[in-house]
Formats: C-alpha cells, sequence, structure tokens
C-alpha cells in the first residue's frame, strides 16, 4: 500500500486497535504497523509487564499502593513486539496462564492505569504508531485518527487463545481446555467491562469489524482501506 500521510502529527497518524482477548489485536495491529512502517506498541503488555515485576518481587496485585510503586519503578520498553523490563527481555515470560490472570487484576487499578497511560501517551504522541489495548480509542488517544475496535464471537475468541501456545500450558484444542479458556476469557471481560478505571468499551466513532470466520488478510485490508479514507491519500 502505497500512501502519503495527511495528518498535523509529525511522524504520522494514530491508529487505535481496541478490543477483548482473542479478538485479533495483536495480529492485526503487527501486520498493519508493518505494512505502513508504523511502530507498533502493545499496551497490553504493559500491564503484563508490571504484573510480572510485582509477582518477582512477592508484591500483592491486589494491593494498589504497592503495585503503582512496582509501576512506577520498572522501566519498561515495549515497542514492536519486543518487551523488558529494566533491561532484561521478557517478551516471554508475561504470556503465561498466570500472568494473564494477574495482569488482569492490575488493570484494575486506577493509579497504575494512571501511570502506564502517561508512558502510552508519550510513546504514541508524534503519531506514526498503532497502538492496541482496551482504551485506546476512549481515553489514551481520544483524539486518535483511526480508531478500530475489534471482535469476535465467544467461541471463536476461545479456539484461537486454546491454540495460542504462550497463554495455555498444554492440552491447547481438547474440549476441556477450550472450556476452560472460555470461562477465563468471559471472566477477563466482566472484569474488563466492570472496571471503574478505563472500562472496555467501543469509542463512539470507532468502526467495529467482527474477525468471527474472516481470513487474517481480509481484516488487515479492512483497516487499511480504512487508514487510506480517513488520513491518506496515494
Amino acid at each position: 500500500m502505497s500512501a502519503t500521510p495527511r495528518t498535523t502529527r509529525g511522524l504520522g497518524l494514530i491508529i487505535a486497535i481496541d478490543g477483548p482477548s482473542g479478538a485479533g489485536k495483536g495480529t492485526i495491529a503487527r501486520a498493519v504497523a508493518a505494512r505502513l512502517a508504523y511502530r507498533h506498541i502493545d499496551t497490553g503488555a504493559m500491564y503484563r509487564a508490571v504484573a510480572w515485576k510485582a509477582l518477582r518481587e512477592g508484591v500483592d496485585v491486589l494491593d494498589e499502593p504497592a503495585t503503582a510503586d512496582v509501576a512506577r519503578r520498572a522501566r519498561i520498553v515495549v515497542v514492536d513486539g519486543a518487551v523488558s523490563v529494566d533491561g532484561r527481555d521478557v517478551a516471554g515470560d508475561i504470556r503465561t496462564p498466570v500472568i494473564d490472570a494477574a495482569a488482569a487484576a492490575v488493570a484494575r487499578l486506577p493509579s497504575v492505569r494512571s501511570i502506564l497511560i502517561v508512558q502510552q501517551r508519550e510513546l504514541g504522541r508524534e503519531g506514526g504508531v498503532v497502538m492496541e489495548g482496551r482504551d485506546i480509542g476512549t481515553v489514551v488517544f481520544p483524539d486518535a485518527e483511526v480508531k478500530i475496535y475489534l471482535d469476535a464471537a465467544p467461541g471463536e475468541r476461545a479456539r484461537r487463545r486454546a491454540s495460542d501456545p504462550a497463554h495455555t500450558a498444554g492440552g491447547a484444542g481438547t474440549a476441556s481446555k477450550l472450556d476452560d479458556v472460555a470461562t477465563q476469557l468471559e471472566a477477563r471481560d466482566r472484569s474488563d467491562r466492570t472496571r471503574a478505571a478505563s472500562p472496555l468499551m467501543r469509542a463512539p466513532d470507532a468502526i467495529t469489524i467482527d474477525t468471527t470466520g474472516v481470513p487474517v488478510e481480509e481484516v488487515i485490508e479492512r483497516v487499511l482501506a480504512l487508514v487510506n479514507e480517513r488520513g491518506w491519500s496515494g
């Protein structure tokens, strides 16, 4: 896709991709960023990084002041698939069922969200970024030029997550594992949608794309078409 940015931001557009777990945010955001030569920022990895550091230090992730202190002290680098905490590569360490649960708890803490949102805005303020998460288009960058809300049927999302070895501990694809993952996703959805700070919701001006049964390449092309429509020409 050949295009010329048409924006007041220094490096290009801000593309916000939100949605629940298993909707395809990571896959689509990475691909779109690669096509546009943009940076890809996975904000969920930042909450996972805080959870990882908290657990490593023996901090109870339900203790908001203590976990917020962890977030303030942590040197988190998240860009284009690389994730490090205090100089240590944790990209693999933060993708486990234990961190899945801990990150969901961390994400509910308003003080932690406040700390990380400041960092996320700094990372994306110049543009030229595809940022994925659950509150990018509603809270982090409500003025993003392109806002996408990805969703999929619960069964589809569960199948995707169950087949991802990074998030499962064996038995992926079995009926019992699929049931377990579906239950976990339901709990995460409930946590994300009901939290007081930055709950998961579709921004009023976001375009919803249901990825159920849709080939990845087709979703990518739909997003790129929206980017072209909203802020590019060429």
